[in-house]
């Protein structure tokens, strides 16, 4: 299943996490939610295959741990999401459909 790119009408704010919305649900470790708002990566659905890290020519994502969390205990925060220059390189290299870009959204 895919990240809801209507996550900010169907989710609420649950936290925030360096700089940037976390909406929820939020159970940890199971449940991390969706992390950022402009860039979006869904924590419950991405299995850290690092392709959007690499692929990013403006640094947005940085490593994070997610100890026993069951699809991976590594994550791709956006923890630079103001950098993003909506190129849309993440989403199209995400395996699992885990990240939405909308400049809309911010």
């Amino acid at each position: 299943m895919a990240i809801d790119p209507q996550f900010t009408e169907n989710r609420e704010q649950a936290d925030t996490h360096k700089g940037h919305d976390v909406w929820g649900p939020v159970e940890e470790p199971e449940k991390l939610g969706i992390h950022g708002t402009h860039v979006a990566v869904d924590f419950d659905i991405c299995i850290a295959d690092g392709a959007c890290v690499e692929d990013c020519p403006v640094d947005v994502f940085e490593w994070v741990d997610t100890p026993d969390h069951p699809e991976s205990e590594l994550k791709a925060d956006p923890a630079n999401e103001s950098q993003c220059i909506d190129c849309m390189l993440c989403v199209d290299v995400c395996p699992v459909d885990a990240i939405d870009v909308d400049a809309g959204r911010a």
